[in-house]
């Protein structure tokens, strides 16, 4: 508890002053956010904020997490350095896509096809890592090759087809993340919420590992849940940081170094804490934004083949931006879609504690 506590505490601080450094650092060498001609049309005033300010919210969590777990007497685990290969790895795909962005200044940056392959990259080799090595003396690995929802259940898969799934995960993970990073502090609350309550869920499970003293049957088979608590605080922590300067009007921009890296770290928790289908609730609103792309772009593709003219469900995707052009202020819509987050945070955690009850 005390590493949880110090964790999130120096990622809060270093966030919120580092975060500040970094907009007159940004301003001063012109690493302005270009802005996506399509969207809605209140969001051009935003051309020019600094961008890349994810880079405070990577650094701002890896920083506390690892003085945390230092300063408390441990040392990171197998699960921690994995945990931050997936935070670090998506971030660096995200990073070249945003440099690429400022540099041209223009809102595209690394083709579709490139940004895939750096997160399959990514994801591949955690996957390997994951599953095969780093067992404890349990004989128990950060990751299973079993799907999972609070338990693993079912057959065990080949290491194929886990590795496939963990690919899947993580790249549905980081995309959704991006998607909702698209309104002043839409990303910032919802992940904050997110990684909190996956805080909790480690800390539930630490206190209910297989093999315990006076644990039941109703027990977790998970390698270093204490130390994905900790981690997951950190990173909430440092999102509640990076907030107070990327709430509207928003005086820095995550960009996608940030956005991706967040959606691969919550992939990681999800896999290394056996909670795959769980996080699908507890990060709702990421599916829910995820699934508004997909069908629109179905939509429309399928319109323009039957009638030869596409149309589409939306005014425009992801569902956010739908909103604004309905009219709806900014402010509104996030609010309105913090309180959809928290629903589905809420009852992920309802269903993860009514489980372990069952």
């Amino acid at each position: 508890m005390r590493a949880i506590l110090l964790g999130s505490g120096l990622a809060v601080v270093l966030s919120l002053l580092g975060t500040r450094v970094a907009i007159g650092w940004f301003i001063r060498h012109g690493f302005g956010q270009p802005i996506r001609d399509d969207g809605p049309t209140t969001h051009h005033v935003k051309r020019g904020t600094p961008t890349m300010g994810g880079l405070v919210i990577i650094a701002s969590a890896v920083a506390a997490y690892l003085l945390a777990t230092l300063v408390t007497g441990s040392r990171p685990t197998a699960s921690g350095w994995l945990l931050l290969l997936l935070l670090l790895g998506c971030g660096a795909v995200g990073f070249l896509d945003d440099f690429i962005k400022v540099y041209t200044q223009h809102n595209q940056g690394l083709s579709s096809r490139a940004k895939m392959a750096g997160q399959t990259l990514v994801a591949l080799v955690f996957g390997l890592l994951a599953t095969q090595l780093f067992a404890d003396e349990r004989g128990v690995r950060p990751a299973s090759q079993y799907l999972s929802t609070t338990h693993d259940w079912g057959i065990k898969l080949p290491l194929v087809v886990a590795l496939l799934l963990i690919w899947f995960i993580v790249t549905a993970s980081s995309n959704g993340a991006n998607l909702a990073d698209g309104a002043d502090g839409l990303l910032a609350g919802t992940a904050a919420m997110v990684f909190g309550a996956y805080a909790v869920v480690n800390f539930w499970q630490n206190n209910h590992r297989c093999g315990s003293p006076d644990v039941g049957a109703s027990c977790y088979e998970v390698r270093d849940p204490l130390d994905l608590a900790v981690a997951s605080a950190a990173i909430a922590a440092a999102c509640i940081g990076f907030l107070w300067w990327n709430a509207k009007p928003a005086q820095i921009i995550m960009g996608d170094v940030g956005s991706l890296a967040l959606g691969g770290a919550l992939a990681g928790l999800a896999i290394m804490s056996r909670t795959e289908l769980l996080m699908a609730v507890i990060a709702g609103l990421f599916v829910l934004e995820t699934l508004s792309v997909l069908l629109q772009m179905s939509w429309f593709k399928l319109t323009r083949r039957v009638t030869g003219t596409g149309r589409r469900i939306f005014r425009i995707a992801p569902i956010h931006h739908h909103f604004e052009h309905l009219g709806w202020d900014e402010v509104t819509v996030v609010i309105r879609f913090w309180i959809i987050a928290g629903l589905c945070v809420v009852a992920g955690l309802g269903i993860f504690y009514a489980d372990w009850l069952g």
